[in-house]
């Protein structure tokens, strides 16, 4: 991927650091119009944040709680705090990183103290302008959704920035020529260096499911992220059955259909 807010006209690079809502976007036949607004679009874990701002933009947040170490809120408070917890001098719950919370806030564009799914969607870009797509973001709010409700707290929000932080990392590893998505090949090695033996065939099947329909298909961040976290979950289905560890399990087609069905979306 290439530099964060960079050149001017930025056909084949990442979004500009500031951009209006609503604007026209980047494309080869020129630069994006911009003009000055209190909505900005900064580099966010391998997309870009775009949120209300009613200050100065923030900096790229850096988690600094390990991940792991996410405390248990209590459903009774706004911002879900531990009863009794003190709070950083900057507002943030304890055990939530100050700028992950400023982050929360941005976001949080009800004031509800939950991020949905809509305002999830509507804060993260990839690369190329697109927004994350519908599929990859009910999954991460699923995911990090402790009280089964639809939404994420600041709690569960400030683990998503660590957790995209990761796939991040993995998805610019094998973005060998960064271009900003992974091609077929790209895709074959991650696998393969992952641990998934998978065939071409497989591959190519993931390829034609979750790839931009173009000449030359390939993978952005969020179908990266989706294909991901699918692949571990139904691995994960598949060994608890597979108890001899020999790579083949036996299934009734109802045993087959609520594995699948409470591991995918």
């Amino acid at each position: 991927m290439g530099d964060p807010g960079g050149g001017e006209g930025c056909p084949h690079g990442e979004p500009p650091a500031v951009l209006p809502p609503h604007s026209q976007q980047c494309s080869a036949s020129g630069p994006a119009a911009r003009s000055v607004s209190s909505r900005h679009a900064v580099p966010f874990y391998g997309a870009d944040l775009w949120a209300e701002q009613p200050r100065s933009p923030l900096p790229i947040p850096i988690p600094t709680t390990p991940l792991g170490s996410e405390h248990h809120p209590d459903p009774n408070s706004r911002h879900h705090p531990l009863p009794g917890a003190i709070p950083h001098p900057s507002g943030a719950p304890q055990g939530v990183d100050p700028e992950a919370f400023s982050w929360f806030q941005a976001v949080d564009a009800d004031r509800s103290g939950y991020i949905s799914v809509k305002e999830l969607k509507q804060a993260l870009l990839n690369s190329n302008w697109s927004a994350f797509n519908d599929e990859t973001c009910l999954l991460m709010i699923n995911m990090f959704d402790r009280s089964r409700s639809g939404r994420m707290d600041v709690y569960g929000f400030s683990a998503l920035l660590r957790f995209i932080q990761q796939w991040k990392n993995l998805f610019q590893q094998y973005d060998r020529d960064q271009s900003g998505s992974i091609s077929f090949s790209e895709l074959q090695q991650a696998f393969s260096q992952m641990g998934y033996n998978l065939s071409p065939q497989f591959s190519q099947l993931l390829l034609s499911r979750y790839a931009q329909r173009s000449s030359n298909p390939s993978i952005q961040l969020d179908r990266f992220i989706h294909i991901c976290m699918q692949l571990q979950s139904l691995t994960e289905a598949f060994r608890e059955k597979d108890t001899g560890m020999v790579g083949n399990v036996r299934l009734g087609y109802e045993d087959f259909l609520t594995m699948v069905m409470t591991r995918m979306l």
